[in-house]
């Protein structure tokens, strides 16, 4: 008694006799020889499995990577892919969707490594970039193609996610105010223009004095509209200085919490030259700052 099987388009099938590959199988149907009637009568055993062709999505999911500046960060990498060589990616890795998890994971993390927060913020297809080519060699090796690999969701910290978002909006206002202002500027030096031109109409040559006083007015205008704009642009860029040295300040306290404590003995001792402060101490927060201290010291 024979068995029939079939082939769909989306696949492909490795037939094997007696646990030799012979030859790979399209879609159609298939007759496979079935058991002997008797035990003299020996065949070989045929075995067809089956290798999907689609293309396919791998999710990798919340992996927390420190970046080249020390900041944690979770992230999570969307990569799509299908098999092009089914008797290599059944025949060199065990499984190889479990491998390509693999790979884009390492790669991911080699990557961000190398870069800063400020980098991975402003330059997400980097990432995208160097996973496919790290991943893409490798993957073909064992009969997997990349399509495309993107950075789904990047998640931080609470407090330095704060942070961040009132530097962005700073930057923001900042591009926003520097543009406003360029505006008024070169607005103000047209209608200058403009009205200097009137003026030589009506008046004829004898205007021409004017002219000149007026256009250099506008750019007396124009000079000082900008020295405007350079010196928001300054302060600005101050503030945001500020803003990620208070994110740097907030990461070191959240891994040390001792140092917190120990900026508060600093503010205790400036107190107590004032002879009119009133020093209220809980002496059960430095015994917990004594314990951290400890415990840091013997870490070290």
């Amino acid at each position: 008694m024979k068995n029939e099987i079939i082939i769909k388009d989306t696949h492909r099938g490795l037939r094997y006799e007696d646990g030799v590959m012979k030859e790979i199988l399209g879609p159609g149907r298939y007759e496979l020889p079935g058991t002997p009637l008797f035990s003299f009568m020996r065949k070989s055993k045929v075995e067809i499995v089956l290798v999907d062709m689609r293309e396919r999505d791998l999710t990798i999911k919340g992996q927390e990577i420190l970046t080249a500046d020390k900041v944690a960060i979770r992230v999570s990498i969307i990569v799509q892919f299908k098999v092009t060589d089914p008797v290599a990616a059944l025949h060199h890795v065990s499984n190889h969707d479990e491998r390509l998890y693999s790979d884009v994971q390492l790669a991911a993390r080699r990557s961000l490594a190398s870069m800063t927060l400020e980098e991975i913020l402003t330059n997400r297809t980097r990432l995208s970039e160097d996973i496919l080519r790290d991943v893409k060699g490798a993957a073909a090796g064992y009969g997997v193609g990349i399509l495309r690999a993107d950075v789904k969701d990047l998640v931080f910290p609470g407090n330095l996610q704060e942070i961040m978002n009132k530097v962005l909006a700073a930057e923001r206002l900042s591009q926003a105010q520097l543009i406003e202002t360029r505006t008024k500027a070169e607005q103000q030096k047209i209608e200058a223009e403009a009205k200097a031109k009137i003026k030589v109409i009506e008046a004829g040559t004898a205007a021409e004095t004017d002219v000149k006083a007026a256009e250099s007015h506008a750019a007396a205008r124009l000079k000082e509209a900008q020295a405007e704009a350079e010196a928001l642009r300054i302060r600005n860029e101050a503030e945001i200085r500020a803003l990620r040295e208070q994110a740097q300040a907030a990461e070191a306290y959240a891994r040390h919490p001792a140092l917190l404590r120990l900026r508060e003995l600093e503010a205790l001792a400036a107190l107590s030259k004032n002879a009119n402060a009133r020093i209220v101490i809980g002496f059960d927060k430095y015994a917990e700052l004594s314990s951290d201290m400890k415990r840091e010291t013997h870490g070290a």
